[in-house]
């Protein structure tokens, strides 16, 4: 009885806290000099080139849950502060999430293919896939298995409608296929991708322009990128994108389909009381930015962080996205924070964990 007299009053001071940290409160926005700053997002140079402008300034913490169990430090850029504006954040792991945007398993033995000669999807080359497949085995998945046990949420966004083969080979924000069931949408998926046809025609050889407007002409004729059945071939965008394969999906992680709409993916975080977002993904300038699990649509409801080293831009005329990502990030931190996967650490046991250690 003892045991649980405990256990009510520790829920209600922890309820106590919690409201106390959610009240308005005066955000001193003192700004300290840093002296010699270091680089940011240097840690992996090969994704993304690091950030370093001459002026850095330290912050308070933003971000101050009672019960943060994640260290979160973060940046962003200010004009007007003639700077980088360093911010300590600490978040309550059962308030977050993380959100891995358009993970597409394509070129990755799965089944789905770049359509050849001349088709193209997600990098929009083969050799290009590779690189983001290798990204995601190198720096995503460890980072998701590593703060899967201390988050309330993982979840990933994919194209398109929630149709019957994922549905059954995912769990969905409002359906938890049986274990069967897993295994049938799983083989029916592959089976659908190794069936479909990825030849597509090629680049035309020749095609007429105007005397007076040959370069626009030329352009509407043979554009930088074209996805349509012409070179993708009927068929190819219907059929379904699995999460690429150095991902390692849990059975309790989420897929959230585009087509699903914001408003259903902001009611499904509000339901899970997710009220902190650390956003990875695929491309920075494209689809983290402004699909449906786009931070142009997060931003207006929860604290976003992008994660800046596990995420890759589109790379069009270079062979990798480094250059690319730095500067969709950069871009970026003008309205978001950004922080990195070495700064994302744990800060105290979760709350959860607490609780139930004292429960006789």
């Amino acid at each position: 009885m003892f045991k649980q007299l405990l256990l009510v009053t520790a829920i209600l001071i922890t309820s106590a806290l919690y409201c106390e940290a959610i009240k308005p409160r005066s955000y001193s926005n003192n700004l300290v000099p840093i002296n010699n700053p270091k680089p940011l997002l240097a840690d992996y140079p090969k994704y993304i080139d690091p950030i370093l402008d001459e002026t850095h300034y330290l912050a308070p913490p933003l971000v101050n849950d009672p019960n943060s169990t994640l260290s979160v430090r973060a940046w962003r850029f200010s004009y007007n502060a003639r700077g980088i504006i360093e911010i300590p954040n600490y978040l309550d792991g059962d308030d977050t999430a993380v959100i891995c945007v358009h993970p597409w398993g394509v070129d990755d033995g799965q089944g789905w293919q770049t359509p050849q000669p001349a088709g193209v999807a997600f990098g929009c080359t083969p050799a290009k896939n590779a690189a983001i497949r290798q990204h995601a085995k190198e720096i995503i998945n460890p980072l998701i298995k590593r703060l899967r046990p201390r988050v309330n949420t993982v979840l990933y966004s994919l194209p398109r409608d929630p149709d019957p083969t994922r549905l059954k080979a995912y769990r969905s924000i409002d359906y938890i296929p049986s274990e069967t069931e897993r295994l049938e949408g799983r083989r029916e998926m592959l089976r659908r991708l190794a069936a479909f046809d990825y030849t597509g025609e090629p680049i035309p050889a020749k095609f007429d322009v105007s005397g007076d407007l040959p370069v626009v002409d030329y352009f509407r004729n043979f554009p930088g990128i074209d996805s349509s059945p012409h070179y993708n071939h009927e068929g190819f965008w219907e059929l379904p994108i699995p999460v690429i394969d150095t991902i390692e999906v849990d059975n309790n992680d989420i897929v959230f389909y585009d087509n699903q709409g914001y408003d259903a993916l902001r009611e499904f975080l509000k339901t899970k009381g997710i009220r902190h977002v650390l956003l990875v993904g695929y491309a920075t300038d494209m689809c983290v930015c402004s699909t449906t699990a786009g931070y142009e649509n997060l931003r207006r409801d929860f604290n976003v962080f992008l994660v800046g080293d596990a995420t890759q831009a589109t790379l069009p005329a270079n062979k990798t996205a480094a250059h690319a990502t730095n500067q969709s990030v950069s871009y970026a931190a003008l309205n978001l924070l950004i922080t990195q996967v070495s700064w994302i650490k744990p800060h105290r046991p979760r709350r959860r964990q607490q609780l139930t250690d004292a429960t006789p």
